[in-house]
């Protein structure tokens, strides 16, 4: 059995007495205790669920979007395809980059200097030769997603406020950022709250039994704290609008 190592041991020296599942704003304050003493910089809180969910079914698919009322805590790249009009008023909405086939050539040069892909109905087609570029990175444009749209202001400015995707993966799980460990307490749970809700709203309607199996709060680098799937609708409801 390997050595615990000094960062380990003081998490644990933390962390000593903590009860299992917690809520998740108890999980949220020993988060930012741990976080307090041993990390150097700032970390990345992150929600994981599994979902009870049969993956191999077309009509028990989870995905969808929610934008998290607190942001990500950082700046979010947004490149948009588009025709002359709908660009510039992309641009106007604060997208970092927009053009129809100019954009296109320079993406398929090896340009990828953005975080989220928009692009109109009318420019997937020559954006389609991409997709074998795109779809590998999670950069290609859906309609699930909100990222294939006509109301280009609406896409870019939930990009930028912090609109995130959650998916469900092979094994029925989601992995979703919720901001940043020195956010204040209460827009963590803002956040947590929201994309708890959304992913709540996602169930499939084929779906049987226990929808959210088990769920946890981590960071970084710091350890995951379980929570009590059980108390999640309850919880997060004095934090929903």
């Amino acid at each position: 059995m390997s050595k615990l190592t000094k960062k380990q041991k003081k998490i644990q020296e933390i962390m000593e007495g903590f009860v299992q599942p917690a809520s998740a704003a108890d999980a949220i304050d020993m988060l930012q205790k741990v976080a307090n003493e041993t990390a150097k910089f700032d970390e990345t809180v992150e929600c994981h669920m599994r979902l009870g969910i049969e993956v191999k079914h077309a009509d028990q698919q989870v995905r969808s979007t929610t934008v998290l009322p607190a942001g990500l805590g950082k700046t979010v790249r947004v490149c948009v395809i588009a025709k002359a009009d709908k660009a510039a008023l992309a641009k106007e909405a604060g997208a970092d980059e927009a053009g129809a086939e100019d954009v296109i050539e320079k993406i398929a040069g090896g340009w990828f200097e953005f975080d989220t892909l928009i692009a109109t109905p009318d420019m997937m087609a020559p954006l389609g030769k991409l997709g074998r570029v795109l779809g590998p990175k999670g950069l290609m444009p859906n309609p699930k997603t909100g990222t294939v749209t006509p109301d280009v202001v609406k896409a870019v400015k939930d990009a930028k406020a912090g609109k995130v995707e959650f998916r469900a993966d092979k094994q029925g799980m989601i992995h979703v950022p919720l901001g940043k460990i020195k956010f204040s307490k209460e827009d963590l749970m803002k956040n947590y709250s929201t994309l708890a809700d959304a992913v709540i709203k996602a169930k499939p309607a084929s779906a049987k039994g226990t929808y959210i199996k088990s769920a946890y709060l981590s960071t970084t680098m710091g350890p995951g704290i379980k929570l009590d799937p059980k108390n999640i609708a309850v919880e997060i409801k004095e934090y929903i609008d």
